[in-house]
């Protein structure tokens, strides 16, 4: 009917079918009672549980000579010869045998992973998934049914993140037209940093998103590039130059300076909230805020100008930037962690942790700390490199005339 080939077949089979029409009700006050989850994670849950004829049974085994096959313990199923469990039937208990895998590895001992599992022996509130919205059904639905019908006291998911999709420059990604670039390919061109910082910032939450190389590079160049990376070299460079490879010594903190401290502090409190949230791109955009408002602060102080009147002020204003450095290392780690590392390794930081008190961070390090100027942390893309990715990998033949 797809292809419009007639070389049809007909076989007589028998499967296996998870019995969700039974747990319809349960499930739909279980999912009723998810209030603070995502509302594309609801939507999707309970359309699928009301559309239609409701809820129907799934099919969980499959006519494949390959997969895990359908067996009573070590006994043959009858009836059930040569069939394999669908993979999105067995796949998501490994969610559960991994974490057990892992513990026995390391020698951990079983309770220290049945404790995350099972409900009997006191699981907190911290299992979360993060999900395009393809996949919020499953999810949902089917697996949570999984759990519910074994009769075990598993632990059902506390948050379920789901997402939009990305499409890629005015279309979809497609492996099999090889259009879209992919995790090993992108790896090949930049490092990491270049494409979470992206993904992230613009990560589909509310709508679908588009990846297009302009916007790529653009929000690379002057996000990571412009804002952050010259914030850390006009930093460090300044200071390597006027007062050594080291932290100075300077004066009392004036009112500009407290001012500015408890303004950051306020903008890492909104930041904090929208991590605890899963609000991907709000932190991010808030993170980018953090970013600027540092450059601000810096340009503000203009070190290479009192430096000539007054250096025991430029020095205090010096010092508490190469503080801004370890502190948006230790805040830029969940999304930029390339980053993060690199400087924390020419602060000679102890850590990357969330700091605890924003303002205390800006002298966490003090006089005689010695660090190293870094290299250039984000490298500028130019026009010439996007057009070249742009044609590469979106067969669109581009040209110095577009």
């Amino acid at each position: 009917e797809v292809s419009g080939s007639t070389l049809l077949e007909l076989r007589r089979t028998k499967h296996l079918y998870l019995r969700q029409s039974a747990f319809r009700e349960r499930l739909e006050n279980w999912i009723d009672s998810r209030s603070e989850w995502p509302v594309l994670t609801t939507s999707i849950a309970r359309k699928w549980l009301r559309d239609g004829d409701g809820l129907q049974d799934r099919g969980i085994t499959r006519d494949l000579d390959w997969g895990i096959p359908v067996r009573r313990g070590d006994r043959d199923w009858p009836g059930m010869e040569n069939k394999v469990f669908y993979v999105w039937f067995d796949a998501p208990i490994e969610y559960i045998a991994a974490t057990a895998e892992w513990t026995d590895a390391n020698n951990l001992g079983d309770e220290s992973w049945e404790r995350w599992w099972r409900t009997d022996l006191g699981a907190e509130d911290v299992y979360v998934q993060f999900m395009g919205k393809d996949n919020v059904p499953f999810h949902t639905l089917s697996f949570p049914v999984t759990i519910m019908g074994s009769g075990e006291p598993w632990k059902l998911v506390d948050y379920i993140k789901s997402f939009n999709f990305l499409n890629y420059d005015g279309g979809q990604f497609s492996t099999s037209l090889k259009r879209g670039i992919f995790m090993d390919q992108a790896l090949e061109i930049l490092p990491a940093d270049y494409w979470r910082w992206w993904l992230l910032s613009h990560s589909p939450e509310h709508s679908d998103s588009e990846f297009t190389w302009d916007n790529f590079v653009s929000s690379v160049n002057k996000d990571l590039a412009d804002v952050l990376g010259n914030f850390v070299r006009r930093v460090t460079k300044f200071c390597s130059a006027r007062f050594g490879d080291e932290i100075p010594r300077g004066g009392e903190w004036n009112d500009e300076q407290i001012r500015f401290a408890r303004e950051l502090a306020g903008r890492i409190e909104v930041y904090g909230q929208h991590m605890d949230a899963i609000e991907v791109r709000k932190a991010a955009q808030q993170l980018r805020l953090i970013w600027a408002g540092c450059n601000e602060y810096l340009q503000s102080a203009a070190p290479w100008a009192t430096i000539k009147t007054d250096q025991e002020r430029a020095a205090a204003d010096i010092a508490i930037c190469i503080n801004l450095i370890g502190l948006l290392a230790s805040l830029s780690s969940p999304f930029i962690p390339g980053f993060s590392s690199a400087v924390a390794n020419c602060l000679r930081m102890d850590s990357q942790s969330w700091p605890d008190d924003p303002v205390s961070a800006l002298s966490n390090y003090g006089p005689g700390h010695r660090f190293e100027v870094p290299h250039v942390l984000f490298k500028k893309i130019t026009d010439e490199e996007c057009r070249n990715w742009q044609e590469q990998f979106s067969g669109v033949k581009t040209s110095d005339s577009d």
